[in-house]
């Protein structure tokens, strides 16, 4: 029974990571951090993402634009491509580590403390990579949350607000957080020890021979 809940354990936090992983990338790309709704022109919607602003015209449909400089853009959209991309790095590398060292994979299977070690490097790396992606797109939130309140600006000014793609990132950050504490409990968990039947029929069978050893007239 404690093999199957430690085989259980590996396989969902190495699926949850993977969920994680998938959706750290799409927050990459996505080009919703930011949504801008006019009020003079309702039917023209703004949005920002880490590569480029779109506009959304009810006729149009969608035009986007990429930014010019990486240098012009402000801090927290440059540190969060530099995080994004880590987290997406760390997030692979740790898939591919964690999934040597599952105990359903034939490979390796004498070496099971080389298994235990990449199982927990791999969940090390899940739960880095959700930290390194949570970090931007809280950030992103911060600043779109103090611009919104900054009463320096005046009131006809519109304002930004939370794009889909925050929520997504936290939602993947989050994914790889817990698939990353999966994979770590289950390394070390204790592997399941034999059953005392077993090991008692086996020590019967040992007695057995060693006494018809002993007796030759037997």
């Amino acid at each position: 029974m404690a093999l199957v809940f430690r085989t259980a354990t590996q396989l969902v936090g190495l699926l949850v990571s993977l969920l994680g992983w998938v959706l750290s990338i799409i927050t990459t790309y996505l080009p919703h951090w930011k949504n801008l709704n006019l009020d003079l022109n309702e039917m023209e919607n703004w949005t920002m993402g880490l590569w480029q602003t779109c506009v959304i015209q009810e006729e149009g449909g969608m035009q986007c634009k990429d930014f010019d400089s990486f240098l012009a853009l402000p801090a927290e959209l440059r540190i969060s491509r530099i995080l994004m991309f880590l987290s997406n790095g760390l997030g692979f590398l740790g898939l591919l580590v964690s999934g040597f060292g599952l105990d359903c994979l034939r490979i390796g299977e004498r070496q099971q403390d080389l298994k235990k070690r990449l199982l927990i490097l791999g969940g090390v790396l899940s739960w880095t990579s959700g930290i390194t992606a949570l970090i931007p797109v809280s950030w992103v939130a911060h600043s779109t949350v103090q611009e919104f309140w900054d009463e320096t600006i005046p009131e006809i000014v519109p304002r930004w607000e939370f794009g889909e793609a925050l929520f997504i990132g936290w939602f993947a950050g989050f994914s790889l957080v817990l698939g990353g504490s999966l994979l770590n409990c289950a390394a070390c968990s204790a592997r399941a020890p034999p059953a005392l039947g077993h090991a008692a029929e086996v020590q019967t069978q040992c007695s057995y021979l060693e006494n018809r050893t002993a007796d030759p007239k037997v």
